[in-house]
C-alpha cells in the first residue's frame, strides 16, 4: 500500500519524540540504580561537598562562590534569551501572511498543508516557551542562592548547608530540563524541512546525549 505524505509526519515525528522520551526515562532509571555511571550523580556529589566548603570558609571564598554561581546563571540567562528570541521569531512567522509559512521547496517529504505547517510552528513555539520558563525559574533560584550563600551563618540560622544544597539542586534540575527542551525544539525545527530530517537528527541527538551523560568505563 502506498503511503501518503501525511503518514510520514504522523509516524516519524511521534517516533522521534518517543525515542527521546524513552532515553530520558532510561537515563532517570540509571541515575537511580547505577548513579556512578552518570555525570549527574557525580555532579550532585560535587555540589553537596562544594556548598559546605564555601560556607565554612565564607570570608575567603565568597568571591569564588558568587563568581561560580554567576557563571551558571549567565548560562541559564543565555539559554532563556535564545528560547524567547526563537519564540518571538516563530510568533512573527505564525502571524504573518507571507509565503514564509509555506514549505521552502515542494519536493520535501511529509505533509505540506496549511494546518500541518501551523502545527509545526505551534509545537516549536510551545517547546521553546517552556524552555524559557524553566531557565527563568533556574535564574531566580540561583539569584537567591548567590545572596544566601554569603550570609553570615551566626546571624541567619535558617540558612543551613542542607537548604542551600537543596536550592542549588533545584536550580540545576531546572537548568537541565530547560536545556533538554531547547535541544528537543532545535531538532524539531528540522521538521520544517520534512519529518525524515527531523527523525534522523532526533536519533543522532540521542546518541550524542548518551556520550555526554555517561562516564566512560575504564
Amino acid at each position: 500500500m502506498e503511503w501518503s505524505t501525511f503518514d510520514l509526519d504522523v509516524t516519524l515525528i511521534p517516533l522521534g519524540l518517543l525515542i527521546n522520551l524513552s532515553y530520558h526515562v532510561w537515563l532517570w532509571y540509571k541515575v537511580r540504580t547505577q548513579a556512578s555511571l552518570t555525570i549527574f550523580r557525580i555532579d550532585a556529589s560535587g555540589r553537596c561537598l562544594w556548598i559546605p566548603t564555601i560556607i565554612k570558609e565564607n570570608e575567603k571564598k565568597e568571591i569564588l562562590a558568587v563568581q561560580s554561581i554567576r557563571n551558571m546563571m549567565m548560562g541559564s540567562i543565555s539559554m532563556a534569551s535564545t528560547s524567547i528570541v526563537l519564540c518571538c521569531s516563530l510568533a512573527a512567522v505564525i502571524s504573518s501572511t507571507y509565503s514564509v509559512k509555506k514549505p521552502l521547496v515542494d519536493s520535501i517529504y511529509g505533509a505540506n498543508g496549511e494546518s500541518v505547517v501551523a502545527l509545526k510552528y505551534v509545537t516549536h513555539f510551545t517547546i521553546f516557551l517552556f524552555s524559557f520558563l524553566f531557565h527563568s525559574l533556574a535564574v531566580g533560584l540561583l539569584t537567591q542562592l548567590s545572596i544566601l550563600i554569603c550570609s553570615p551563618q551566626h546571624i541567619i540560622a535558617f540558612v543551613t548547608p542542607q537548604y542551600l544544597t537543596d536550592l542549588f539542586r533545584k536550580a540545576t534540575i531546572l537548568n537541565i530540563v530547560g536545556n533538554r527542551l531547547l535541544h528537543t525544539g532545535l531538532f524539531l525545527l528540522l521538521w520544517i524541512f520534512g519529518p525524515v530530517m527531523a527523525f534522523s537528527s532526533s536519533v543522532a541527538m540521542v546518541f550524542l546525549l548518551h556520550k555526554l551523560d555517561f562516564v566512560p568505563r575504564k
